[in-house]
């Protein structure tokens, strides 16, 4: 059998596949939202702090464009359980680990915020990519927007991890 040189896409199917994924990343935003604040409070080097609500608002400000991108598409956020993200925070930040030293509470946040942001980059590029193809100007813009910001965190922890380093 010959391999398919052309697959025909379906508008309607590809929008049901972005809408899944746009699910999937608007609800580990709003999961990671409500806990942003405990992360903070766990790091003990300041530039961490000041990294972790930097992110914060970035996050604030993904939430309310991917609320946006929700209604230029003419859906509503569904999917709350399918939440890849909440089980990475959960199983990765050790939330209820009370004990144990800085150092290594402060290099998981520095190194699970960026494996986030990975995450985040490569979603908001095939939804931009989907984006395009149905040619959704304005959703495009918005999902560029939001993969700029996790570019940037992503520099930013790479940043703080290096000065974190530096002052030991």
């Amino acid at each position: 059998m010959a391999p398919k040189s052309q697959i025909q896409l379906n508008k309607d199917e590809l929008k049901q596949v972005f809408i899944h994924n746009l699910n999937r990343l608007y609800f580990g935003k709003r999961y990671l939202n409500d806990h942003l604040e405990e992360l903070v409070k766990i790091a003990s080097f300041n530039d961490l702090q000041l990294g972790l609500n930097e992110f914060w608002d970035d996050v604030k400000n993904q939430i309310i464009r991917m609320d946006e991108i929700f209604m230029l598409a003419d859906e509503k956020p569904s999917d709350r359980e399918c939440n890849p993200i909440m089980s990475l925070v959960k199983q990765n930040f050790c939330l209820d680990e009370k004990d144990g030293l800085a150092i290594n509470k402060d290099m998981d946040l520095i190194l699970y915020v960026q494996l986030l942001e990975h995450v985040n980059i490569t979603a908001y590029r095939m939804l931009k990519n989907i984006a395009i193809h149905l040619k959704w100007k304005d959703v495009t813009q918005l999902l560029v927007e939001c993969f700029d910001e996790s570019v940037d965190a992503d520099h930013l922890f790479d940043l703080i991890s290096k000065q974190y380093m530096a002052k030991s």
